[in-house]
């Protein structure tokens, strides 16, 4: 399909204008967006932050942004995908950018692909996009939220005065390969010569020591070089400078929060001397940060819970925050994926914590049908002899049906995708304006 020849005015007309513009939603390489990057002239002169891994990106970058804002500092953020509008993926001091200032940077960015006579896929236009509107807004740092692996990321192309890399698991094989190590490898190619690594996956494959040797980079391993003590009401972090005592726990849920809180506060220890924030700003950047959709509690009676896991390695940590918040009564889930995740994989992380499944359709290419979900959780041991199992058209009928199925002592949790999440966040935002 090809791109339509008269520019877009509007931003969902530059968004559907960008998805058909290259041939291939995904292309890993730096070749062609390093060209476009060099012809704007984005060399940035800021610190730069690259958060990579297969799951906590988001939750780093959340506290990283609150705890440098808390701290003075202007702050870019780019982090994908979105939930509801594509301008969440760009934001200074926490403020998603208009609409207007999207447009004349997708426009600027379009005038110099053309110069090079070169495409650029979605992604690769986003990135160069917040990276043009943090240097013409002056950021103080920026943070960057690696896509898909990180070797043949397009924010790989600047380079990093601190890497952070949350964890390793198996996801997008398709593109970064069918083992850890492999993962590992690709994900670790963010790391730069003579600059802090900071590393919170535990089980490290070879292939990450063997990156850091080869760059030369400064490693910095979770419960080697960083840590945290947890109790009860307050935690204690040590890292690179030393203790933190009595912290508050992160405004942000769930039982991984501390081993991210710790990553984060180990690459600011990294940074001290580029970024320097007091402990006031750590503890203020702690209670404040947020993030939709991780594990992201909207109400308590029942509970309901969104999450966007989307692989086993995911569904785990959600699997562990389920049973650390059991109810009384039921958990309903809703539940629906992209047919290209490891659908069976995360069933079998969940299906001992839910009760019932509701199931519906999402609508977009790359979607699991229901019926398709339905034989996953089959093939997963859940039989459907007491009506455990039931189909819908779509994720806010299927969350309808939960809330009047549900009393006060059960529980409805959203997972599954972004647009599983995206769909009902979205109705219960439109329920809030009326």
């Amino acid at each position: 399909m090809n791109a339509p020849s008269r520019e877009p005015d509007s931003l969902a007309d530059w968004l559907t204008y960008l998805e058909v513009l290259h041939p291939k939603t995904i292309e890993m390489g730096l070749d062609r967006v390093n060209q476009v990057k060099l012809e704007l002239g984005l060399l940035p002169k800021i610190p730069i932050i690259l958060v990579g891994g297969t799951n906590g990106k988001g939750s780093v970058c959340a506290m990283l942004e609150s705890i440098l804002c808390c701290a003075g500092y202007k702050v870019g953020c780019y982090t994908s995908p979105h939930l509801l509008q594509y301008n969440e993926r760009i934001r200074i001091d926490k403020k998603e950018i208009g609409d207007e200032r999207l447009c004349y940077a997708f426009k600027q960015i379009n005038a110099a692909r053309r110069s090079c006579q070169t495409s650029l896929t979605f992604f690769e236009f986003g990135t160069l996009a917040a990276m043009y509107l943090f240097i013409q807004d002056h950021v103080d740092v920026a943070i960057l939220e690696v896509g898909l692996g990180g070797r043949l990321d397009a924010v790989n192309m600047f380079d990093a005065d601190c890497s952070i890399l949350t964890s390793i698991d198996l996801d997008h094989m398709e593109y970064l390969g069918d083992t850890r190590e492999k993962i590992g490898f690709e994900k670790a190619a963010i790391f730069r010569k003579n600059k802090p690594a900071v590393c919170a996956e535990i089980d490290l494959p070879g292939s990450v020591n063997l990156q850091v040797e080869n760059i030369g980079a400064n490693f910095f391993h979770f419960e080697k070089a960083f840590g945290f003590s947890k109790k009860n009401t307050q935690w204690d972090f040590w890292g690179p400078k030393g203790w933190r005592y009595s912290l508050p726990l992160p405004a942000l849920r769930g039982e991984k929060q501390l081993q991210n809180a710790s990553t984060c506060l180990a690459a600011l220890d990294t940074l001290n001397e580029l970024l320097p924030v007091s402990m006031n700003d750590v503890r203020q950047g702690l209670t404040e940060a947020a993030i939709p959709g991780r594990f992201q509690v909207v109400l308590t009676q029942p509970m309901i819970i969104l999450d966007v896991a989307h692989n086993p390695s995911a569904a785990s940590v959600l699997s562990q925050n389920l049973a650390a918040t059991k109810p009384v009564g039921y958990t309903y889930a809703v539940f629906a994926m992209l047919q290209d995740k490891d659908i069976y994989g995360v069933i079998q992380k969940l299906k001992n914590d839910i009760d019932f499944w509701l199931v519906p359709s999402i609508y977009n290419p790359r979607a699991a049908t229901a019926d398709y979900l339905i034989n996953e959780i089959h093939e997963a041991g859940i039989s459907n002899d007491k009506k455990v199992i039931h189909k819908f058209p779509d994720c806010v009928t299927a969350f309808v049906f939960a809330c009047e199925q549900a009393t006060k002592n059960d529980r409805i949790c959203i997972f599954g995708s972004f647009y599983t999440v995206g769909d009902v966040l979205r109705y219960l935002n439109t329920l809030q304006s009326k």
